[in-house]
């Protein structure tokens, strides 16, 4: 009962000290002098002994305080006190040793230039040479003491036991960053892709392979949370079969938020953080030739339609750091363009920025806005993307996507721009929906102009470029930002089908890809990015779930929606691809058509649209324009 009572009162002394983030400067300071005061007498009683201690006290006492003046001004240098004990490392150690040494040589050089000596106790040498020594030996121990005390019976009970994936200098720097700085994390043990790791120890703790048996050496070691080293990070998205063994065991993981680290510099507890489903997908760096998209878009005017959406909204901000003269943003949501107007006026005050509320299939409203400013580069990113509701409204895909492309292209022309790149999707490839047939048709008709001017066809010298690509992480309705809204509200979360499949890309990416795309070419070109490998959308369901810490969240099969295909193509079976100057865009071989057919077709199909949004004619007239439109889950089935 008494030894229950004393670890009773001993535990809450030591939750109490070391739940305050540090003892005050002055404490550690007396605590410092008392050891050197302490220090003195010993050592001159193992030199002298007991009695001349006691007969001496006093005078011993002014002696070794004089002498402390010296040690302070070694600790004042040297800013002993100013760590926390907990905390403290080598260099704490080595700081304490030289402020010691100095305030040593201090008195030796007061002795030698002063008659202090006749004012105070003899003290030899060698007595002074114990006393550091001593007094050096008693503030190290202290240090370590309380770490040790703070590491046994605060730490291991309140800390979060963690495995470090990586033994080499990322991962060594991330177990430096927990011992030095981080009360919440005690490291259990290291992990490596090597074997030959195994038979070593990593600063006091066991090496474990990374193979199937980590997640169960994991929870025996009571570590439920991994830490990547910053040189693993890459290595980790390439590595599917890991990440599901460490988020189906309940595993969480945290990654160095920056992009790059040097090697060489410490990590910081605020560059740390937990892994995003972002974070985990597998995709390579994406790099871009800077120098050429600056010369390209530096002082020009640039219009920006859809300037408001995801990409829209990426390609303002990435365009704007190149410095044009003049940006004219188009867009029909008001609120959001409002949002990218208090963006511009705030992040590149020195950039003009037109903030246009408009639709872009009405021409007359768009028709002045070209006439007055004269953009000399398009990009052309305004479209209904949403798959079922485009199913639902074929109109309505056909007048702003289809018929408002082509009065934004037209207008290019008529008004001189230099190029006209457009934003389109790899559901144009043989598509089975509403929405992936109209941006199949506008790449058409884009293409066809294209190659209607180089044959003199048409006046103007506009080149045309299509940027193809798939799904990007966090847009505006897409799967991500609903997952998470959906873990949010207790579940469940919604798939289509099982193994339906998905290509994504970061926002960021897809832009940099279409600027750099918008430098290439000479025009009539469609541009295919390498959207890495695809992702089961039910892994990344199941993966949010484990990211999020939720432990009762389902996933509800819904089945495939109105248009909706298992998997998304970025080439038609017919169309092949080339090489081109970036590694991470490909040229589509695709079939040429007549310009003067296709705007016939077009013309035909906007009118039947005005007759009456009548959805069955509309799609009709979609199919024969675009014979690989095959539909799929959809009522227009009927019309293959």
């Amino acid at each position: 009962m008494e030894k229950a009572k004393y670890d009773s009162w001993f535990s809450k002394l030591i939750n109490f000290y070391f739940s305050k983030n540090a003892a005050p400067y002055w404490i550690i300071l007396i605590l410092d002098c008392i050891i050197v005061l302490f220090s003195g007498l010993i050592s001159h009683m193992l030199n002298a002994g007991v009695l001349a201690v006691v007969n001496n006290f006093g005078a011993l006492l002014v002696t070794w305080g004089a002498y402390l003046i010296a040690y302070l001004i070694g600790f004042r240098i040297l800013r002993t006190y100013s760590g926390m004990l907990r905390f403290s490392s080598f260099v704490d150690l080595f700081r304490i040793l030289g402020a010691n040494l100095i305030g040593v040589v201090f008195i030796f050089v007061i002795r030698h230039i002063t008659p202090i000596d006749s004012l105070l106790h003899p003290l030899p040498v060698g007595e002074l040479m114990v006393a550091l020594v001593l007094s050096t030996s008693l503030m190290w121990a202290l240090r370590i003491i309380v770490k040790l005390v703070y590491e046994v019976f605060f730490v291991a009970r309140n800390a979060q036991r963690v495995f470090i994936y990586g033994v080499k200098d990322g991962g060594i720097a991330l177990a430096k960053l927990i011992r030095s700085q981080h009360s919440k994390f005690t490291i259990a043990g290291f992990v490596s892709d090597e074997k030959a790791d195994l038979t070593h120890m990593l600063m006091g703790s066991k090496i474990y392979l990374n193979d199937e048996s980590l997640p169960e050496e994991m929870q025996k070691k009571g570590a439920k949370l991994l830490m990547i080293s910053p040189l693993k990070t890459e290595e980790l998205r390439e590595n599917t079969e890991m990440i599901d063994r460490l988020t189906n065991a309940g595993i969480r993981m945290m990654i160095y938020s920056h992009s790059v680290w040097d090697g060489k510099s410490d990590i910081h507890h605020n560059q740390l953080k937990e892994v995003d489903i972002e974070d985990l997908l597998p995709r390579n760096q994406i790099e871009v030739d800077i120098t050429s998209i600056t010369k390209v878009l530096t002082g020009k005017c640039i219009c920006i339609t859809g300037a408001a959406g995801s990409i829209g909204s990426e390609i303002v901000r990435q365009v704007a750091s190149f410095k044009p003269s003049q940006l004219v943003l188009i867009d029909q949501a008001e609120t959001p363009l409002h949002d990218i107007r208090l963006m511009m006026s705030r992040q590149f005050p020195d950039v003009p920025a037109l903030t246009l509320t408009a639709s872009i299939h009405h021409r007359i409203h768009m028709e002045s806005i070209f006439k007055q400013y004269r953009p000399q580069y398009v990009f052309h990113a305004a479209a209904y993307k949403h798959v079922p509701m485009m199913e639902d409204n074929p109109g309505e895909a056909v007048i702003n996507n289809i018929d408002g492309t082509r009065i934004i292209a037209d207008l290019a022309v008529k008004y001189g721009a230099e190029k006209f790149v457009m934003v389109s999707t790899d559901k144009a490839v043989n598509p089975t929906n509403v929405m992936g047939c109209s941006k199949r048709i506008c790449e058409m008709y884009c293409q066809s102009l294209d190659r209607a001017i180089k044959d003199g066809k048409v006046e103007g010298k506009t080149q045309f470029v299509t940027t193809r690509f798939g799904n990007v992480l966090g847009s505006n309705g897409s799967v991500i930002p609903l997952f998470k809204e959906q873990i949010k509200a207790g579940g469940p979360l919604t798939v289509t089908h099982p193994d339906i499949i998905r290509y994504f890309m970061l926002i960021p990416e897809a832009c940099n890809l279409v600027l750099q795309a918008g430098t290439m070419g000479n025009g009539g070109e469609i541009y295919v990015f390498d959207m890495g490998k695809p992702v089961k959308i039910a892994d990344l369901a199941k993966r949010m779930i484990v990211l999020s810490g939720a432990t009762d969240v389902e996933i509800k099969y819904t089945g495939l929606r109105d248009g909706e295909k298992l998997y998304e193509e970025l080439l038609n079976k017919e169309e092949n691809t080339k090489p081109s100057s970036h590694p991470k865009i490909k040229l589509a071989d695709v079939r040429e058509l007549d310009y003067f057919e296709v705007r016939e077709m077009i013309d035909e199909l906007v009118q039947i649209t005005k007759q009456g949004f009548e959805d069955m004619p509309i799609v009709k007239q979609m199919k024969i324009m675009v014979p690989e439109f095959k539909s799929k889950n959809s009522k227009y089935e009927a019309l293959d």
